[in-house]
């Protein structure tokens, strides 16, 4: 029923841009069934909107007339009412900022605030993913922050579902970065959550990066570095991050452990240094985005047995620093690891230092050359 390029546009009663093909009886019909008064009906084409609208964002546009009576079949008492109005809502919320607006606007938040707190873990999963979606925007995060919907999604991260705890670490990093949030997640005492979905969780997934995301910028405070280093294999979890997780995973990762490391050095490097972080962070100095590769560096410094005011960090080169904390590793299997990181890093860095050259070589050109060889001889 997707429509081409080439459609026409009109304006009904019943909603805006509707097309003017064979699909508009289909479009007018379900935009007519879901105001019925039948639920059996309403359901029916709730159903057919999430259909509808699942890939499509002119159905998006073409149902969005629809929202204010699928918010009202939220507060039904027949499960398969709301399970369908929720699923609907969510598919016309997806990347469609108008829609996400309107279903707030029309009262979606109260109910599926409640829904988190269902015992149909169904609901509660459907409600974590919708949260998920609305709290995307930037015009609705003030509206959910302000609804107290945080507390209940640590909730979530408690006892909800392997897949609602991934969706509300990921609405908790969508809000969080609104003013005041952080302080507010980390009252709930959710680091011990996230860092337990961090630790189950491949290293390499959508949710690490959110969970490493969030514990970047819950360690800037010092309630968060102390949650962090109490919860065990806490660190060690942000270690395996910066090991093996996306390139953005480990940049965040990379971020808080020079975070808790700059705030207090004595009290954080041993905690950091026992991990094994130095095999990740020299992979990181030659391998990372460069934001990481600073962080690295910076951290590398940070981590030797020298004490000195963060602003007199000497310009040693990357091979000095790492052999004077390998004087200091304990361990043959993580020393003889650290060694072997270390080579490999030198043997990378001349690569790109040739490959570096080389391109330089290509890109000289015959004038460059010729005044190249006048300056010489």
């Amino acid at each position: 029923m997707d429509l081409g390029a080439g459609d026409s546009y009109t304006t009904a009663n019943s909603g805006d841009n509707i097309p003017k093909t064979a699909s508009s009886s289909s479009v007018y019909e379900i935009l007519l069934l879901i105001q019925s008064d039948d639920l059996t009906l309403k359901v029916q084409a709730a159903r057919e909107i999430r259909r509808l609208t699942k890939t499509s964002k002119r159905y998006r546009r073409y149902f969005s007339n629809a929202v204010k009576s699928l918010v009202h079949m939220l507060h039904s008492n027949s499960f398969e009412s709301k399970e369908a109005a929720l699923l609907a809502l969510l598919n016309l919320a997806v990347k469609d900022e108008r829609n996400k607006i309107s279903i707030i606007n029309a009262g979606a938040l109260e109910p599926i605030i409640c829904f988190l707190q269902s015992e149909n873990s169904t609901l509660q999963d459907h409600a974590t993913a919708s949260l998920l979606t609305l709290s995307a925007s930037s015009v609705t995060k003030p509206i959910i922050s302000a609804s107290c919907v945080i507390p209940r999604l640590v909730d979530v991260l408690r006892q909800g579902s392997s897949q609602a705890k991934v969706d509300a670490v990921m609405a908790l990093y969508n809000l969080a970065t609104y003013q005041g949030n952080l302080n507010l997640i980390l009252q709930t005492e959710s680091i011990h959550f996230i860092v337990d979905l961090l630790k189950s969780c491949k290293k390499s997934s959508k949710a690490a990066e959110k969970c490493t995301a969030l514990i970047e910028s819950l360690v800037c405070y010092e309630e968060g570095r102390t949650a962090v280093t109490s919860e065990e294999g806490g660190v060690l979890a942000v270690v395996e991050v910066l090991e093996s997780g996306s390139l953005q995973s480990r940049e965040h990762a990379v971020g808080a452990l020079l975070t808790m490391c700059q705030s207090d050095r004595c009290k954080y490097r041993e905690t950091i240094l026992k991990e094994g972080v130095i095999p990740g962070l020299l992979e990181l100095t030659v391998q990372g985005t460069s934001k990481s590769q600073t962080k690295a560096q910076t951290l590398l410094r940070l981590l030797r047995d020298t004490t000195y005011p963060n602003s007199e960090l000497e310009p040693d080169t990357l091979e000095n620093i790492v052999s004077n904390i390998i004087c200091q590793i304990d361990g043959e299997e993580q020393l003889g690891k650290t060694k072997e990181m270390l080579a490999e890093m030198v043997q990378i860095s001349m690569e790109q230092s040739l490959r570096h050259l080389q391109q330089r070589a290509l890109v000289c050109t015959p004038a460059d050359l010729s005044i190249s060889s006048f300056k010489e001889s």
